[in-house]
């Protein structure tokens, strides 16, 4: 669908793995994912004669999910993750989506994240905050839904984020120094954003921040300045 200006949104899909994600965050997946595109797929993938699915199930109806059922075929062991990679790779092939959610906290999609991302495409997980690394690292953005379902009710009350990771101070330093400074040392803090993006893949969101330029405000390392233009620099100050 285009807008007023003619430009076509890109058409996102979201991949729900409903036996290791929770509907509660759902609300707050879709908002996000509203960066990338309109999210014209929604699919959850599980068993839905568990119980354990009865949450999601009243879900279907209320977001437009289409459910897919996936049997048991063996204790212990379903077969969700194969299915929710093959559709994903005919919706790759296909060409008609241009943008991929996955709501999991498995590692097993650690591959599936990488192979889209190949193809150009920016792919968001969205799991618990034992996801494993390997997967985080994968997605071109990793959230952590509990942190995002915290900020999305903290939201214009003033809550505060959750202590940065410093591997992730470290990459933004990393990212200021590759920059271009001007005099006064500050470096345009999307330029920052989109260099450290290339390096790791967290996101603000998962710290309790809306922006970056809120979460490296809180960090005593840096500075930020917003100018008239309204563009915001960050500059490193120890």
């Amino acid at each position: 669908m285009a807008d007023d200006n003619g430009f076509r949104a890109r058409n996102v899909a979201l991949l729900i793995d409903a036996d290791n994600a929770s509907p509660d965050s759902l609300d707050p997946v879709l908002t996000v994912l509203a960066e990338l595109g309109t999210v014209n797929v929604r699919r959850a993938y599980g068993n839905w004669q568990k119980p354990a699915l009865k949450g999601w199930a009243a879900m279907t109806h209320r977001h437009a999910i289409e459910p897919q059922q996936q049997f048991d075929v063996t204790k212990g062991k379903s077969a969700t993750d194969m299915k929710m990679v093959i559709d994903a790779m005919d919706m790759l092939y296909r060409g008609h989506v241009q943008g991929f959610g996955i709501m999991s906290s498995d590692s097993d999609f650690m591959p599936l994240a990488m192979r889209i991302r190949q193809d150009g495409f920016p792919v968001y997980g969205f799991g618990t905050a034992k996801t494993p690394e390997s997967f985080r690292q994968a997605c071109t953005r990793f959230i952590d839904v509990g942190a995002l379902a915290r900020t999305d009710e903290a939201d214009g009350e003033g809550g505060e984020g959750s202590a940065i990771d410093p591997s992730v101070v470290r990459v933004i330093a990393d990212a200021w120094r590759n920059a271009k400074r001007d005099e006064r040392g500050f470096a345009s803090l999307s330029e920052v954003g989109k260099l450290a993006g290339n390096r790791s893949s967290f996101d603000a969101r998962s710290y309790g921040y809306t922006r970056l330029s809120d979460m490296i405000e809180a960090i005593p390392n840096f500075q930020v300045e917003r100018r008239e233009s309204g563009a915001a620099y960050v500059k490193r100050v120890r």
